[in-house]
């Protein structure tokens, strides 16, 4: 009685739409809800989730964002979830099903989510040095005979993740410009390590000959006593790189847009700042700040499947 009861009343009213009727959408959920209590769900008030590459360990880095992810439920007056993924493209791919409304990537990364995704850059974290910049850089065992790049020819080296900006891209680049071939011909083994800090410890382990990384996460496990400079030296250093951003779905609703990136623009008058490394702040970025991260790709002749596997 109940299943026709329903199927004659929807029959009804897509009937009455099909005449020309006024009804609008607004008032057939209304009328749904008021004949079988269906819950309306709301835009405004669903949670906002944030979304966060493995750069780090994963229980690391959302006790990192605790901080900031309390504060933004504060300034939005929604709840703010956390999500985090076993690799880079996890957080891509669920950015692009719009299961994550904002999200933290690395340089290559956001590129890549702003292709697959629509992600928007609009902050980026500055450290205190006071740059928004960072570096990649190789490290090896301290005392590793090797003392140059061309040393590592036919080593056993680890990268962090193919669409790793300092662990990845970069060290491609610096390889393929300094010996005129890509890591996978020049190296005897190349290894994804997964994050930057298992990076370091395949060298501190010395699991590795090598192993790619950026001066943020160096000194970091340093400044921790998981690696010394005498168990992990860096053997070179890349020129600066723009910084890690924060961003959102370039479909979200302007007031939200507008609502996050003051939120997070104004975070340091009210908190200390967490992210990636140890930040005073955070500044606006565009996605143009990030030309040159798709000019290496364009150099390096990457296709989608070889930084999306």
């Amino acid at each position: 009685m109940f299943r026709r009861k329903y199927i004659t009343t929807i029959a009804v009213l897509l009937s009455s739409l099909a005449v020309g009727s006024q009804v609008s959408r607004q008032g057939i959920s209304s009328l749904l809800q008021g004949q079988f209590n269906f819950p309306v769900a709301s835009a405004q008030n669903r949670p906002i989730v944030l979304g966060l590459i493995p750069a780090e360990n994963n229980q690391e880095m959302v006790q990192k964002f605790e901080p900031m992810r309390v504060y933004l439920e504060k300034k939005l007056g929604r709840s703010v979830k956390v999500f985090t993924a076993t690799d880079y493209a996890g957080v891509i791919e669920a950015m692009r099903k719009d299961r994550v409304d904002v999200a933290w990537f690395g340089p290559l990364s956001y590129v890549l989510a702003q292709r697959e995704s629509g992600a928007e850059a609009f902050a980026v974290g500055v450290r205190k040095n006071g740059q928004s910049t960072y570096k990649s850089i190789f490290v090896v065992p301290g005392n590793s005979p090797v003392k140059s790049l061309k040393d590592l020819k036919g080593k056993n080296v680890a990268f962090v993740d193919p669409a790793s900006t300092s662990g990845a891209l970069v060290p491609s680049y610096i390889v393929k410009k300094s010996t005129g071939k890509m890591p996978q011909q020049f190296f005897g083994k190349l290894t994804y390590a997964g994050s930057h800090d298992a990076a370091e410890l395949a060298v501190k382990n010395k699991t590795v000959d090598a192993a790619a990384d950026n001066d943020i996460t160096y000194e970091k496990m340093l400044s921790q006593g998981l690696i010394t400079k005498q168990s992990n030296r860096i053997l070179l250093s890349s020129n600066p790189l723009p910084g890690s951003p924060l961003t959102y779905r370039d479909d979200l609703d302007t007031a939200t847009k507008k609502k996050i990136r003051e939120a997070i623009l104004n975070a340091h008058k009210e908190i200390k700042v967490t992210g990636y490394g140890d930040l005073l702040r955070y500044d606006s970025a565009t996605p143009s700040d990030y030309q040159p991260i798709r000019d290496m790709v364009k150099d390096l002749g990457l296709a989608r499947e070889q930084l999306l596997k």
